[in-house]
């Protein structure tokens, strides 16, 4: 998917400066610092966009290349720009990065500095993860001071055991430009890890095996892998999944002997190009492996006795068009979760042995207003996560006379999910809180008795206090009538008025809900007089399945519209300006900021385009490219005429025009295999050719990631602070 929550990753900065009317196109333009009491320009109607004139930064060269379908001819001067083994696209992009150290971070350094070390000085540096216990042993990460990766570790039957450490983060990415861990498991007998790392940032992993006995790691022969990996009951045998070296689809599943290191033997391939990613896994009783294999829109999970690793998957449910299912293992039958005659789900139980749909049995029906999310599955009790009004809640069932209740949350808007619970003969229940204003915190509850005890809040050095900060919920009525939550936040002394900065975020693709989980990074706004604001629009899953439905393929411009008229709201109702809003987004909510500075740039001063999907209709014409034919589902296939057409009609890249953008932060990277660099590296060279914007465009490429930005725990950090800087320039805020 072209996802990934940036309200996580990058909810974090930007810089600009605003050129004089008298203003010249310059190579490399010096910084003029802008005065927040100024309207902003792009209201001046005096002055008018001219193509190329006032747009300052490199330009890529224009080399005209033919697309037509449908009879429709569409001219792009910069596809040239798809071949990151060019040197003279790294020569570009290389520009680019100079332009934007030069023109935003240079005149800002003191800044852009201050706004870093005070981030990074808010993470505990010898922070670690509430131990989970399974099979004996405690498990848990940790950092040490300075270093940017983790250890993961364990200790027997205690926290006061010895530490053994199992993979070390700090020395496995020692010479490493990126390095993240895919997953881990450890083997049945407790005595090997497999896991998988990705060095590039392209979701390229490669599979390991180390004897925790000997400390020795070997390298399995396989450089595809799709990052997970399970182990059977035998602790001898794993299951990974591998990708196709060109499109990077998860398309097949791979059985190897991890002591003898025999070939890899293909146990599962999938044929369909529309089901993108396939993964290999485990029920949470251990008795069976599971295969899932999904599109957008439906799915297939396939079992194997766990105990017999030589056998064949067979198809719990065979797919079937539009139909969604997942399926846990409970004792001698099966709990699912089925969305077949149920848009919202409903939850079935069937025996083991008679998987198929014919002998499903209800147990909590479909409901208009509450959307099933997931379960977990303990010996004597069953815990459903449910969303109501955009709201989550957990719902206990006890399994023996079916009782049940909810469990509690002291907020009106905040975000709750079910945590790691490894164990099913238990009645404590792991979850996790956050809001905007509270750290995200694990809990531990007790089941039978309802009552909590938190074993930790995310901890945030300094001098920061919740108190210090209000939020709420609020429901804005937009174009055609619908109500769209949106969830604020400010500091109590800022007051909301004409004269507020706010930053606006949504996501609103995949039925990917964008809740309010809090930020430490964003206090550094917060407390500068920044206000906060996530838009629920449509194309998320905030209000169920229909909310998903209603802002997707051929009703993908409910999405943009929403974002707009709730931007409209904000300011109609005196809590900011347009002098003072600015808008964010990442990956498909980076296809959201390009829409809506289109459609109405005089809303905005300054949009965050984060790893934005801009060139839709080009990339989703060409099947080679990673994600396309898993994602005609959520877009359409342009092969079709009326798809094509709407495709067009929002594309960012296909609707740049001649008129005064905000000012534009625009970051990619260049491994990345959800959102390709060149969709970002094209649009920015087309605005600064055709748009005569007068306000600034950067363009920032990390060279050494992918979609989710630098990897390290402080590194990532310089990116926020980067986006914060393009934020606070704006606003003349220098300190």
């Amino acid at each position: 998917m072209r996802s990934t929550s940036f309200l996580q990753i990058c909810v974090a900065s930007f810089i600009i400066y605003t050129m004089p009317a008298t203003a010249q196109p310059v190579s490399v333009p010096i910084q003029i610092p802008v005065n927040p009491s100024e309207p902003i320009m792009q209201q001046d109607s005096i002055r008018r966009a001219i193509p190329g004139q006032d747009t300052p930064g490199p330009r890529a060269a224009k080399r005209p290349h033919r697309l037509e379908q449908h009879g429709d001819v569409r001219t792009d001067d910069y596809y040239w720009l798809n071949n990151r083994e060019n040197p003279e696209v790294i020569k570009y992009l290389t520009s680019e990065n100079e332009f934007t150290e030069g023109a935003l971070l240079q005149p800002n350094r003191d800044l852009n500095q201050k706004l870093y070390d005070e981030i990074v000085a808010r993470l505990k540096k010898d922070d670690s993860s509430v131990p989970v216990l399974r099979k004996g042993y405690w498990y848990y990460s940790r950092y040490e001071p300075g270093l940017e990766y983790p250890f993961y570790c364990r200790r027997k039957g205690s926290m006061q055991g010895a530490e053994e450490i199992l993979l070390n983060g700090p020395e496995l990415a020692k010479g490493k430009n990126y390095f993240a861990i895919g997953n881990y498991e450890i083997s049945p007998d407790n005595k090997y890890i497999a896991y998988t790392v990705d060095f590039q940032g392209r979701r390229q992993h490669e599979l390991f095996v180390k004897d925790l006995a000997t400390n020795k790691t070997r390298a399995i022969n396989f450089k595809l892998g799709g990052g997970d990996v399970e182990w059977a009951n035998d602790s001898k045998h794993i299951f990974f999944t591998g990708i196709d070296q060109a499109t990077l689809r998860y398309d097949k599943i791979y059985r190897i002997d991890a002591h003898k290191g025999k070939k890899a033997e293909v146990v599962y391939e999938e044929k369909d190009e529309t089901f993108y990613y396939i993964g290999v896994g485990k029920t949470k009783d251990d008795k069976f492996l599971t295969i899932m294999c999904n599109s957008t829109i439906s799915n297939e999970t396939l079992i194997l006795d766990a105990n017999k690793p030589k056998g064949v998957f067979t198809p719990f449910e065979p797919r079937k068009p539009d139909h969604l299912y997942y399926a846990y293992h409970y004792k001698n039958k099966w709990f699912v979760l089925s969305n077949n005659k149920a848009k919202n789900f409903r939850l079935v139980e069937t025996p083991d042995g008679q998987t198929g749909m014919a002998n499903w049995k209800t147990v909590i029906g479909q409901r208009r207003d509450v959307l099933l999310e997931g379960i977990e599955v303990f010996d004597n009790h069953l815990v459903v996560q449910e969303r109501s009004k955009a709201l989550v809640q957990l719902r206990v069932i006890r399994q023996t006379d079916k009782i049940e209740h909810y469990v509690q949350f002291p907020e009106d808007a905040y975000d709750a999910s079910l945590g790691y619970n490894p164990s099913m003969d238990t009645k404590e229940l792991r979850f996790s809180y956050t809001s905007l204003t509270t750290p995200n915190s694990v809990y531990a509850y007790d089941l039978d008795n309802q009552t909590r005890v938190l074993l930790k809040e995310e901890p945030v050095l300094g001098k920061f206090d919740r108190q210090n900060y209000k939020t709420h919920r609020m429901w804005v009525k937009v174009s055609d009538g619908t109500e769209v939550p949106v969830t604020i936040v400010h500091h109590r002394a800022t007051p909301l008025s004409g004269k507020t900065p706010l930053l606006l975020y949504a996501y609103g693709s995949y039925g990917s809900s964008t809740d309010p989980v809090f930020s430490s990074s964003r206090l550094s706004l917060l407390d500068r007089g920044f206000a906060f604001a996530i838009a629920h629009v449509r194309g998320g899953q905030e209000m169920g399945r229909q909310w998903y439905e209603d802002g997707k393929l051929l009703k993908k411009m409910n999405t943009f519209t929403d974002f707009n008229d709730v931007a409209q709201y904000l300011i109609d109702q005196n809590l900011t300006s347009p002098q003072h809003l600015y808008a964010m987004g990442g990956s498909a909510g980076g296809l959201l900021m390009g829409a809506i500075v289109n459609m109405a740039p005089q809303l905005y001063r300054g949009v965050i385009a984060a790893v934005p999907f801009v060139d839709v209709v080009t990339t989703m014409s060409d099947p080679t490219i990673p994600l396309t034919t898993a994602e005609y589902d959520e877009w359409g296939n342009p092969a079709n005429q009326e798809y094509y057409f709407y495709m067009k009609s929002y594309s960012p890249y296909d609707n740049v025009v001649t008129q005064n953008y905000p000012a534009l932060l625009v970051t990619t990277g260049l491994h990345d295999s959800q959102v390709q660099y060149w969709e970002p590296a094209k649009w920015v060279a087309r605005l600064r050719d055709i748009s005569g914007s007068i306000n600034p465009i950067y363009l920032h490429t990390n060279m050494d990631a992918g979609h989710g930005g630098a990897s390290g725990r402080y590194e990532r950090h310089k990116q926020t602070a980067l986006m914060y800087t393009f934020l606070l320039t704006l606003e003349g805020i220098t300190e």
